[in-house]
Parts: C-alpha cells; sequence; structure tokens
C-alpha cells in the first residue's frame, strides 16, 4: 500500500456527540472494553483486563504527566491574551526547565494574538506563600508558534509557577471549561514526569487495582516517557496523507526497558498510541545507529516517512541490540531523542503485538494507526462499539486489540 496516497476521507465516520465522553466513569477502571482477537469481539469491563493477556508478557506505559499548560494574561485594554505552553526553549530538556527559578523561554500558541501586538504582559498570583508577578514577552515565530519569553519574582520554580497559575488543558472536543475533578481524573494513576500538554489516555482506565492485578497474572510491567504535544488533536487538513505534517514529540527510554524488550523477544504489549510511537521508534533509531555508530541522540530523531521510505529486514532484536550497545558506547542510563513517526496502513510492525486504547476521533492520524494495526479491520471494531453504546475519545472507554501483526 502506498502510505502517503491514503484518503483520510476513507476514515470518516459518524460520531454522535452524546458519544463523546465529557467525563470518565466511576471507578476509572469499570469503564466498559473492547477486546478484538483476530475477528473476533467481546465485551467486558476494563477490570477484568488482566485476564485477556497472556501471561508473562511484556506491557509498556507512559508515565508522562500533564502539565497546567495555559496560562491566561490580561491587557490594561481588558483584552485576554491565553499562552499555551508547547514545549521548552531555553533551557531545552524538561527537567531542567521546571526547576528553573526567574526566567526562561517556551515555543507557545497565542490565543487572541492580534490583541497582543507589543510590550509584556503581567500576571499577578495572590498567593500566602509567595505572591508572583509574571511577564511575558513575545519573541519570533517558530512555525505557528511563538518563542515566549517569561520573567517572574519570588523564589519558586517554573513548575510552582505553573501548579499556582496554570490550567490544566483538557481536549478541546469536550467543549467545556477544566474542573477540578480533572486534575485528578486527567492523569494516569502512574504520572511521574511533567511534559505532556495532552494525557495518554488509554492509561487512564488504570487503579492500582488492575496494576495489582497485572503482577498477580505475572505481566512484567516498564515505563517510558513520551511527552504528549498538542498536535495530537490536529487534525488532518490535507486531501492525502502525503500532505500532512506529523507533529514531533520528545521521548525518554531508560536502559533497562531496551533490556527488557530484549528479554521479552522485542514483544510488547502498549498502552496507547503514545507508547506504541516510542517503541516503534526505537526499532528505527537502531537502525541508525548500524549505519552509523557516530550519532548523537538529537541525530536519531526519526522522520515521519522513514518506515515507508528506508524498508529493512533487519530484526527487532538486531536493532535493540545495537541501540543498547550504543547507549553503553555513549555512557548513557537513558535514551533522549524525538520522533515524528506516523504509523498508518502500510506500516509493518517490529516491536508491539497487542494495544489497549481508546476510540479515536474520526478522519485522524491515531484512527490510521488503528487500521494499521487491525489490517484495516477499524470499520468493524467501531462499528461494534457505536452499536452497544461504548463512550469515545479522552474521557471514553478502552479497548484491546490483538492482531498477527509481527
Amino acid at each position: 500500500m502506498d502510505t502517503k496516497n491514503i484518503s483520510i476521507s476513507d476514515y470518516n465516520y459518524e460520531l454522535p456527540d452524546e458519544r463523546i465522553a465529557k467525563f470518565p466513569v466511576t471507578p476509572r477502571d469499570h469503564s466498559q472494553l473492547l477486546v478484538y482477537d483476530n475477528g473476533n469481539i467481546i465485551d467486558d469491563h476494563f477490570y477484568n483486563l488482566p485476564q485477556y493477556l497472556p501471561k508473562g508478557a511484556l506491557m509498556v506505559f507512559n508515565n508522562t504527566k500533564v502539565i497546567r499548560a495555559r496560562l491566561h494574561f490580561h491587557k490594561d485594554t481588558g483584552a485576554l491574551i491565553e499562552v499555551f505552553l508547547l514545549e521548552p526553549y531555553a533551557p531545552a530538556e524538561y527537567e531542567q526547565m521546571f526547576l528553573t527559578r526567574g526566567h526562561c523561554q517556551w515555543l507557545c500558541l497565542v490565543g487572541n494574538l492580534k490583541k497582543w501586538k507589543e510590550g509584556k504582559l503581567t500576571l499577578t498570583i495572590a498567593n500566602n506563600q509567595y505572591p508572583i508577578t509574571v511577564k511575558a514577552s513575545r519573541g519570533a515565530m517558530v512555525g505557528t508558534s511563538h518563542i515566549i519569553e517569561f520573567d517572574w519574582s519570588g523564589e519558586v520554580t517554573f513548575a510552582e509557577l505553573l501548579e499556582a497559575a496554570g490550567q490544566l488543558p483538557i481536549p478541546p472536543y469536550l467543549n467545556r471549561e477544566t474542573q477540578q475533578s480533572d486534575l485528578t481524573t486527567y492523569q494516569t494513576v502512574y504520572s511521574k514526569i511533567k511534559g505532556s500538554v495532552a494525557a495518554p489516555t488509554a492509561g487512564l482506565h488504570f487503579t492500582p487495582e488492575v496494576l495489582a492485578a497485572l503482577d498477580a497474572h505475572g505481566i512484567d510491567r516498564e515505563e517510558l516517557t513520551l511527552h504528549v504535544g498538542a498536535g495530537t488533536f490536529k487534525p488532518v487538513k490535507s486531501d492525502t496523507m502525503g500532505g500532512h505534517v506529523m507533529h514531533s514529540e520528545h521521548i525518554c527510554v531508560r536502559r533497562q526497558t531496551l533490556e527488557k524488550l530484549l528479554k521479552h523477544n522485542c514483544s510488547a504489549i502498549a498502552v496507547g498510541t503514545t507508547s506504541v510511537r516510542t517503541l516503534e521508534s526505537l526499532y528505527y533509531m537502531g537502525l541508525k545507529v548500524m549505519a552509523n555508530p557516530e550519532l548523537t541522540e538529537e541525530q536519531l530523531h526519526v522522520d515521519q516517512w522513514e518506515p515507508y521510505d528506508n524498508s529493512s529486514s533487519v530484526g527487532a532484536e538486531e536493532a535493540l541490540s545495537a541501540l543498547l550497545n550504543w547507549m553503553d558506547h555513549n555512557g548513557l542510563d537513558a535514551l533522549h531523542a524525538s520522533t515524528q513517526i506516523i504509523i498508518a496502513p502500510g506500516y509493518h510492525f517490529h516491536i508491539v503485538s497487542q494495544l489497549v486504547t481508546n476510540f479515536h476521533q474520526p478522519q485522524s492520524t491515531l484512527l490510521l494507526l488503528v487500521s494499521a494495526f487491525t489490517k484495516g479491520r477499524w470499520r468493524d471494531i467501531y462499528r461494534h462499539a457505536i452499536d452497544n453504546g461504548y463512550r469515545f475519545l479522552s474521557y471514553g472507554d478502552s479497548s484491546l486489540l490483538k492482531t498477527s501483526s509481527l
């Protein structure tokens, strides 16, 4: 299949507004679970997930944590300017950024930009412990984003500033304001590493009880980090996929995770499309270091069309072993890189053997990934979900997809 010539209109379906879940079910593991097993469909609840998984398998989770990425400033005229944090610019490392005090720069989207022609915006945070004055200055454009420079008073880190002044960015299709409950329900129970502006929503169904049941079932659990960007909501506007520019996202994978993958014959159950994109990107990073062992972490970036332009007969075990050896050679305990990979029909999976994921928007790159994984059977799955009362999108129900991908 020529992936670049895929027509996005072939991936449309009718999604009634009442099927878009505005809030999650309580408790979160009582959501419905659709199990798709090579053409067969079973309806169940998420708390029974472990019984559908092979004992001793490896399950990989994305431990990213959603930050309070929306900052609202008012001009002297009363105009409201929203600054939406996308990714750190200076310092560029997430961990270093959140520890920064007094000054930093981010790549941001700016709402109501026409009202902010020049000058600094000021935001004062009335906090009993540390009154903070934040000033924002607009810099150069990078693509559709702006470099925004922040200066603030008080001995607080940028992480503390966001906790005091920022707003959690729930998905735009929920058509409602962020509520106090979202601060808990829009984070996975295992979230650790701050950086995402959207939740890895497949993980929202997990509870400590489900995780304990996975352990009792003999499932080996590993975590990686992909910081989900705002591009996850970016619609495909081109008629064919060749005209769509995939967003780039930062990933971090520990040496231990690569060792676990090799131990499990390079086969993993991925929790969410973000885990899929990270795991599959590792294969192509392995190919890169096999071709040039002198590459830097920055040069390991996976371009969106790389899997389709450069087919390889190298096995996953050989590619991941090469990547692990490259990390050892460079003294790295964790790999910090980025990926722009797009997974669509025509893609060959190298590592992911099963997938836990929610039900995605029509004509989205996430739906294309599901189609690739199920060998085009996504319509059968989604028709069943619509006909049987499943709830869709971020706060909706879940599915376990099994297919003979590898």
